[in-house]
């Protein structure tokens, strides 16, 4: 039986890319900006939106109309934070208790129409923000950091690519994520997400998170994201290294250039792959993963 590709960036016309940031903290916590500095410094930057995620605070769209806006998009936020790992709240909705049991933490915000991201897996010594086994118990969140930038000069590593992996082969269909965890002005723009969305609205930019029509980056600039039967095209700005990654980790393929054309490997028994392009220094873009799945199964669900 043949196998076909299923992805997320079918049908990206008639929109923009749209670059924001979802994980920031101001005064109301522990950020060292008020909420209208954030708002103009990224602003300044050529954001398009951002949401204000203060520890346990729950930043509520009533709350964010007394902001001047300076054009951005705002979305409604929270980090929770006490008693368990963090989960970053954004969307519709209202405060969710930070209950021990994280997934009645999840299952509040899907309840309220809100999107549960998981924050920092790889933060502290042993690299357990949040463990692979709280990562594969937990059910209904949106996916997870596989950058934050704030951990760079934390203990841990910003990078989770390695969990992602893993449930990715698992079979869960996950998205990942790229967010600075300000709170300073040093922490802003290191990590963002590129959002292709249909209007420059949250409810807009939230439907296109959903649907994972964005990538992750933290410099690189993709151009061109396209599939047909088999092959896969990745074209970039800036990149000079590409990667594609594909079960447990493995590189299925690499080229030193700012394009990558690969046919993903038929009666392989591989399932998913997924594309790193590494541009100087620490620059680098992820991309959502692409399925393979047999002719007439159904689409992938979340789980």
């Amino acid at each position: 039986m043949s196998r076909k590709i299923q992805h997320p960036y079918r049908g990206l016309t008639g929109g923009a890319w749209l670059k924001g940031n979802l994980h920031t903290h101001t005064t109301r916590s522990d950020g060292d900006r008020t909420p209208q500095r954030s708002l103009d410094d990224y602003a300044a930057r050529g954001y398009d939106f951002l949401s204000l995620t203060d520890h346990d605070i729950y930043a509520r769209s009533a709350d964010l109309k007394k902001l001047n806006k300076k054009g951005l998009v705002l979305i409604a936020g929270n980090e929770v934070t006490a008693r368990g790992p963090h989960i970053v709240h954004v969307g519709p909705g209202k405060f969710v208790e930070p209950a021990p049991q994280r997934q009645l933490v999840i299952n509040g915000i899907t309840r309220e129409n809100g999107m549960a991201i998981i924050a920092h897996p790889n933060w502290l010594n042993a690299f357990e923000g949040s463990t692979i086994g709280q990562l594969r118990e937990w059910v209904g969140y949106e996916g997870l950091e596989i950058f934050n930038g704030l951990i760079g000069r934390l203990p841990g590593t910003r990078y989770c690519t390695n969990k992602w992996d893993m449930l990715l082969s698992d079979g869960r269909l996950l998205w990942g994520f790229a967010n600075d965890d300000c709170h300073t002005n040093e922490d802003a723009e290191q990590g963002w997400n590129m959002v292709y969305s249909r209007s420059r609205s949250p409810k807009a930019i939230l439907d296109a998170i959903r649907a994972g029509r964005f990538y992750a980056s933290s410099g690189v600039t993709i151009s061109k994201i396209a599939a047909k039967g088999p092959r896969i095209r990745i074209e970039t700005e800036d990149a000079a290294r590409i990667v594609a990654v594909t079960n447990s980790g493995v590189r299925l393929a690499q080229v030193d250039a700012a394009a990558m054309t690969v046919d993903f490997p038929d009666n392989s028994g591989l399932t998913y792959v997924r594309f790193e392009c590494w541009g100087t220094g620490e620059a680098m873009a992820w991309t959502q993963p692409f399925w393979a799945v047999d002719d007439g199964q159904s689409r992938l669900k979340r789980v």
